[in-house]
């Protein structure tokens, strides 16, 4: 069932075509790719119009009023993992620490969930070495299958129309859930897949405005934010909140230029930045972005990714991070935003509903322990005891990690 007051004027062209597109699929080729567009142009939104205005004129109050944004789910969903039992599951967690996060602050906290559509990774390297034969890359449900065979791994654009039906039913669980809460939870992902995400591109007719109805809240990656990009030029042309990954290398140039492609009018509500530098860097490479993107008059709301610019790999060759050092970027980012007189708006997380073992810390005393509950599709992800204790620290400010 559609939900009420969606948008259904559908977009056939826009700035994103013919721009360069970074981490995308090879399957144009494939039998079964126009056919699969076309059943993507021809379904209902995912989420409607107003849904999406209303995510928006709530970062708005947020940054007027100081309240403050979680944002967490999995690495990459599950095509498997979209039951109504495992969202229920999921939305327990993201409530759960939500509430804890407002229990302990006072502030309002609106809940954003990586869930509803990250069925998509980019990733470092095309290929991945299996015993003696390299095969493609694992790059989420959306694309090809986790499982590691030559066949497997080949990109799928039937993908697109399942990873649809799963978002789906995924969003009409959440909807129920909400039941009118303005806080959420809200849904989101990073909008990588242009095939997928350029074909639920819908124009409101009330208002001429271009909506992407993937997702509430959609991001440009780290990979993929740069404003000739074909993912900025889309996601520069719908209504949508919109957010943006910043690595260690971004510079204060190329922030103000993706904020300016994204946020042109400098409204409040618009644009939420992402570091993710790592503990070691965050110090050096943050400010001087944040110092550029005040100057510029760009009034964005700041969220720590403090999950991905410390990854490393054991002995073993598994992924993993180490709470102390994410806690430690948590706290530097939001001592840096409270230096410079600007909001430390909230955390962005990697957080399984689970109790995984897949970080060291708050239970998993080392690298020994991550093989009890190793789970992940792709990156290592934090359980609910993991990000608690992150959540209780940022609050705190303890002394001794942030040292």
């Amino acid at each position: 069932m559609q939900p009420s007051g969606v948008t259904t004027d559908v977009v056939h062209g826009g700035p994103w075509e013919g721009r360069p597109a970074a981490q995308q699929p090879e399957w144009r080729d494939h039998a079964a790719y126009h056919e699969s567009c076309r059943t993507l142009e021809s379904a209902a939104p995912l989420v409607p119009a107003e849904e999406i205005r209303h995510l928006r004129r709530s970062l708005a109050e947020l940054l007027a009023t100081g309240a403050l944004l979680l944002q967490l789910g999995d690495c990459a969903e599950s095509l498997y993992e979209c039951t109504p039992h495992h969202t229920a599951h999921k939305l327990q967690v993201v409530d759960r620490l939500g509430n804890r996060l407002s229990e302990l602050t006072g502030r309002r906290v609106l809940r954003v969930g990586r869930m509803g559509g990250q069925f998509a990774k980019p990733r470092s390297r095309p290929t991945e070495q299996h015993g003696t034969q390299v095969i493609p890359a694992f790059r989420g449900h959306m694309i090809n299958s986790e499982l590691a065979t030559p066949h497997t791994r080949q990109p799928d654009p039937r993908r697109m129309v399942w990873a649809y039906e799963a978002s789906a039913a995924v969003q009409r669980a959440m909807r129920a859930h909400r039941r009118g809460d303005r806080d959420g939870p809200w849904s989101s992902h990073e909008a990588l897949v242009v095939d997928y995400e350029s074909r639920l591109v819908r124009r409101d007719p009330d208002t001429d405005e271009l909506y992407l109805t993937s997702t509430h809240l959609p991001w440009a990656g780290e990979r993929t934010r740069r404003p000739e990009q074909a993912q900025v030029a889309l996601l520069s042309a719908v209504a949508n909140p919109v957010g943006c990954k910043l690595g260690p290398n971004a510079t204060a140039d190329d922030v103000v230029r993706v904020c300016a492609a994204l946020d042109p009018r400098r409204e409040p509500g618009r644009l939420v930045l992402i570091p993710r530098m790592g503990h070691h860097r965050i110090r050096q490479t943050l400010p001087p972005l944040v110092r550029a993107v005040a100057n510029a008059g760009h009034p964005v709301v700041w969220l720590s990714d403090p999950m991905h610019g410390n990854t490393v790999t054991t002995g073993l060759g598994l992924k993993t991070r180490h709470l102390t050092d994410v806690i430690t970027e948590a706290l530097r980012f939001r001592d840096i935003l409270d230096g410079l007189r600007q909001h430390a708006a909230g955390l962005h997380l990697e957080v399984a509903a689970d109790d995984v073992t897949e970080c060291v810390g708050a239970g998993v005393e080392n690298e020994d322990g991550l093989h009890r509950h190793y789970t992940t599709l792709c990156d290592p992800r934090l359980n609910a005891g993991q990000a608690t204790e992150l959540i209780e620290a940022w609050t705190k400010g303890t002394a001794a990690v942030r040292s």
